[in-house]
């Protein structure tokens, strides 16, 4: 709320990735920008894909910057989650009038041996 309260709605995602950036660092928020997340297929790692944050080594953080989220978006989040095998994950919008932010969660979540 507070990086879209000080830029409001017209930057790029990037510009509000960074601005989150660092009022994570500023709240002692631990959190990894860009991570790489590896995805699993029928629980065999088929390969990784870099996730906007990962925060507390468990929660993924999606960033847009659209006038909406469409059921796509949330619909995307959500395979991520799946993929990544995560249990919960946030998607924000940055670019609408109001700040627009999603909590998911990963009804398929099942937790790894050794985890």
């Amino acid at each position: 709320m507070t990086v879209h309260g000080a830029l409001g709605n017209g930057f790029q995602e990037i510009i509000c990735q960074r601005a989150l950036a660092i009022e994570f660092e500023l709240m002692g928020i631990d959190f990894k920008k860009e991570a790489s997340v590896q995805i699993y297929y029928r629980d065999k790692l088929i390969g990784d894909r870099r996730v906007d944050f990962l925060v507390e080594g468990k929660i993924t953080v999606e960033i847009k910057a659209l006038s909406k989220l469409e059921n796509s978006h949330l619909n995307q989040g959500l395979n991520y989650l799946e993929a990544y095998n995560f249990e919960v994950g946030m998607l924000i919008n940055f670019g609408a009038g109001s700040l627009e932010w999603k909590r998911l969660f990963n009804k398929k979540y099942k937790p790894l041996p050794g985890a």
